[in-house]
């Protein structure tokens, strides 16, 4: 990692997004936390994940105005304005107020695809192609491993003081890092206007993924398993009742997996070294079912402790291979596009998988579910070996400017 770190102005976004990550780690499970203390329910508790991926089914709309401003501005204006819809959450009381955290859960999502997006374009702006996987692996373990920390002050927090407090922390980490990322100086060019029609604009990333020969394998599996992984969300309260422990309990299980994550944070950048990002993909996928179906097959608490390590480990490996091959792949002039439709046709599959899981959850043993999870996840490896057995070991990079091209549809104005 040492190659990034070399360059003065990824110091300094280091800094700026690892202050805004310790902020979302801190809240993780806050908003879930609020809402069973609330109500007592499982089921609404893991609903809130559902509001938070639901804006990904609109993330091709914003995908055109990250394409229209610079990356630098439009990362500071976003991370503002994260901390600002976070403010309502001072207001809440009671069970009768279950509904602004639901609409901060859904703004807060917003800027789950919109800073993402635009921290994809600036360090693409940024960097050289060699040391992407460097700077994603970095931010990918700073972000994994302050689930050591993040979830248990935040759980601790909201036990002393209340969720207004952690709200207060987490809009605070957002300002630091506006005023952080405010003073790079970064030489960018003001993105030209497009002249397509707006559907062909909007589209445009879109039918980047589905026609690069790649990528769009890559996400069909990403895709395939997020329709079963949004379970483990609305069942993790499920799982902590099973095995007597309370609702704060699930900071421990969150701290477990950031164990696991900082091991594959610091190692993903050799595993895309030797097996090139799809490689490193599958074998992450593996990894996942392997982690889920053990807790799936025990009833000792000590096992899935293990298991969720071993969750950890994977989940960097998944996505620090895929946000490297989508830079990689992708010309700069999409990027903000691109981005924003990978997190819909991801993110879509998965706020069903939550509002599915909400329901199963009142009716199947999590036992049941987790064994689906990870049956189906394993699909989801062998689909993306079968697929592209010809090159997904070649840890061969594409450079941009020999990715796919693909026509925009011709529209009138």
């Amino acid at each position: 990692m040492r190659q990034a770190f070399a360059l003065p102005g990824f110091r300094r976004l280091f800094v700026a997004m690892s202050t805004s990550m310790f902020g979302d780690a801190v809240m993780l499970l806050v908003l879930s936390m609020w809402v069973k203390s609330l109500t007592g329910s499982n089921g609404r508790a893991g609903f809130t994940f559902f509001w938070m991926v639901l804006p990904a089914l609109f993330a091709p709309a914003y995908g055109i105005f990250l394409d229209r401003f610079r990356r630098r501005p439009m990362l500071v204006w976003s991370t503002l304005a994260s901390a600002l819809v976070l403010l309502p959450l001072l207001l809440v009381r009671d069970a009768g107020d279950v509904w602004i955290i639901y609409a901060v859960a859904f703004c807060y999502g917003i800027s789950f695809v919109v800073v993402p997006a635009s921290l994809n374009g600036l360090l693409k702006e940024m960097l050289p192609d060699e040391t992407l996987v460097e700077a994603n692996s970095s931010l990918q373990t700073v972000k994994e491993g302050y689930r050591l920390i993040g979830p248990l002050i935040g759980a601790g927090l909201f036990g002393w003081i209340g969720g207004g407090a952690v709200a207060v922390v987490d809009a605070a980490s957002f300002l630091v890092a506006a005023a952080v990322i405010a003073t790079l100086r970064v030489p960018e060019e003001r993105p030209e206007r497009s002249t397509e029609h707006w559907w062909a604009e909007m589209t445009g990333g879109v039918r980047h993924l589905v026609h690069e020969p790649v990528l769009k394998h890559v996400v069909a599996a990403f895709a395939i398993t997020l329709f079963v992984l949004g379970y483990i969300e609305a069942s993790i309260y499920a799982l902590l009742d099973f095995y007597d422990k309370p609702v704060t309990f699930a900071g421990v299980i969150v701290t477990m997996q950031g164990i696991g994550a900082i091991a594959g944070g610091l190692t993903t950048s050799r595993w895309v070294r030797r097996l090139g990002e799809p490689g490193t993909v599958a074998v992450g996928l593996a990894l996942l079912a392997t982690s889920v179906l053990a807790i799936a097959l025990t009833s000792t608490l000590a096992v899935v402790l293990v298991a969720v390590v071993l969750c950890g480990y994977s989940l960097p490996m998944l996505f620090v291979a895929f946000t490297t091959l989508l830079q990689r792949r992708t010309p700069q002039r999409l990027m903000g596009r691109v981005s924003a439709a990978a997190e819909t046709l991801m993110g879509t599959p998965q706020a069903i998988s939550l509002a599915v899981g909400a329901g199963l959850v009142a009716v199947l043993d999590f036992h049941v579910i987790f064994g689906v999870i990870g049956g189906v996840t394993a699909l989801a490896s062998a689909y993306l070996v079968v697929t592209l057995r010809s090159s997904l070991w070649a840890p061969q990079p594409v450079p941009v400017d020999s990715a796919v091209a693909v026509a925009a549809p011709t529209l009138e104005r």
